[in-house]
């Protein structure tokens, strides 16, 4: 009985071992903090139009700012990212613009894969929904020597 007890205990703790390390892996967080670019295509073949957004996570709040291109070439318009979410590698957030005195809302939803964001962007015009896919990039922040 005493040498079953004995050769089974190395199996009892490999298992124990793997279970804390499969618990400790679904435990980790991913974390979004940042600058992620895309690009979207131009107005009538334009130029296309590059956006920067910055996130940081603070414990569990995110939070960040978006700047992308004004109209017609203008200079950048940066906003801050509102009721930012992030549930496992979900992430999604609003942003409220304002243009000759009417507000826009876009509404950001992503799922987070290593240094890349896949999702929708939902926003509405005159009444009628749009969506829209995004993908963004997060920037390889280099090394100082």
């Amino acid at each position: 009985m005493q040498r079953i007890l004995k050769s089974a205990i190395p199996a009892v703790v490999g298992i124990a071992l793997l279970i804390g390390i499969a618990a400790n892996a679904q435990d980790k967080k991913v974390d979004p903090t940042g600058t992620w670019t895309w690009s979207t295509p131009g107005r009538d073949g334009g130029e296309p139009r590059k956006s920067t957004l910055k996130l940081k996570l603070e414990g569990d709040k995110v939070t960040g700012m978006l700047s992308s291109p004004g109209r017609g070439g203008g200079a950048a318009r940066e906003s801050a990212i509102e009721e930012a979410k992030l549930a496992g590698e979900e992430l999604t957030f609003k942003v409220t613009r304002e243009f000759q005195g009417n507000k826009f809302v876009a509404k950001y939803n992503g799922k987070i894969s290593g240094d890349t964001i896949k999702g929708k962007i939902e926003t509405e015009r005159d009444g009628q929904a749009q969506s829209r896919d995004w993908t963004a990039t997060r920037e390889v922040v280099k090394a100082k020597e």
